[in-house]
This record gives structure tokens, sequence and C-alpha cells, in this order.
């Protein structure tokens, strides 16, 4: 296999095949909303960063859970802007399996911008046809935005991470 390409052949949880699918590294989320854990909820400055570090390099779902049950037990409930900023792990997660560049939560509106490249593979890829059979079903909340060979969807009334997480999450498991 040519290492150039290495990168653009995936393999999913049943062995199969996907091209294209998982080509950005990270994701940028960008958001308005409130995300993090509060100095009345942990009081310790260096303690709530050591905490914002462990929860920014959480990988698998199973891990989330282990820290948000640490995380309650230590310091109780977990305040809603706590909340959002966990699903934001969840939701980096879920976008870079799509391979979304960058989310962007403002007003109410989920921004999605795609790979940058018009050539990549992504066009081709189960990932981009799940986000056009998405659009398609929802044209009402969903519009392809094309600005200056940036291409983006716009989708309306995503009022927190959690809708945002869960409308991915239903574009993910699209069936094809």
């Amino acid at each position: 296999k040519n290492e150039e390409f290495a990168d653009l052949y995936h393999t999913n949880e049943e062995g199969e095949k996907t091209k294209g699918d998982n080509l950005v590294e990270d994701v940028i989320i960008e958001t308005d909303l409130e995300l993090l854990f509060p100095p009345i909820y942990i009081p310790n400055d260096s303690e709530r960063v050591a905490i914002y570090t462990e929860l920014n390099n959480l990988e698998k779902e199973e891990d989330v859970n282990k820290f948000v049950t640490r995380l309650e037990d230590r310091f109780g409930k977990i305040p809603k802007e706590g909340k959002e900023l966990i699903g934001v792990i969840r939701l980096r997660r879920i976008a870079k399996s799509l391979s979304i560049e960058k989310v962007v939560l403002r007003k109410g509106q989920m921004m999605l911008f795609l790979v940058s490249n018009p050539d990549s593979l992504y066009y081709q890829s189960q990932a981009f046809d799940k986000l056009l059979t998405y659009i398609q079903q929802h044209p009402r909340e969903c519009q392809l935005r094309d600005n200056q060979g940036k291409r983006s969807i716009v989708m309306k009334n995503v009022e927190n991470v959690d809708k945002a997480y869960f409308i991915l999450n239903d574009i993910n498991n699209e069936q094809i």
C-alpha cells in the first residue's frame, strides 16, 4: 500500500474498508456556550486545571464514563456547564469519525466545516454520503454552503452540546 494514501483507508467495527473516513487529526470546537467546571464546584485552581487536562485526553466512551463517576464521587453532582464541557469530548470524537474539521455552536446553530481539500477522498466517503443523506432528510434545518471553496453545513435549532452530539450520532448511524 502506498504510504501517501495509507491514512485514507480504514476498517470499521465490522472489519470492512471505508474510504475517506477519519481524515482529520483533530476537531476544533468553538462555542458561545459556557463550558467549565466552576470554582464553586472544584475550588482548587491547579486541581481544576489537572481535571481539564485529564478530560481533554480521554478518547474512549468508557473512559469518559469512568471520569464522570470519579468526578461525581469526589465533588458531587456535576453542574450544567460541566456537563456541557464533558459533552464536548464526545462531540469532538463523533465529529472526527465523520471527518469534520471544525464544529461551531453559536446562537442556537451548529456549523460543520468539512475537509478543506475539494479533491479529498472524503467527498467519495461513506461519512460524506451520510451527511448528504441527513441534509436531504432535514431540508428545513440544514443548509449546505460553499464559500470560496470552504464547504460547511449549517443546522438550525442546536441549542446545546447534547443536541449537537445527538445529531452527529444520528448522522453517523445512518444506513447507506
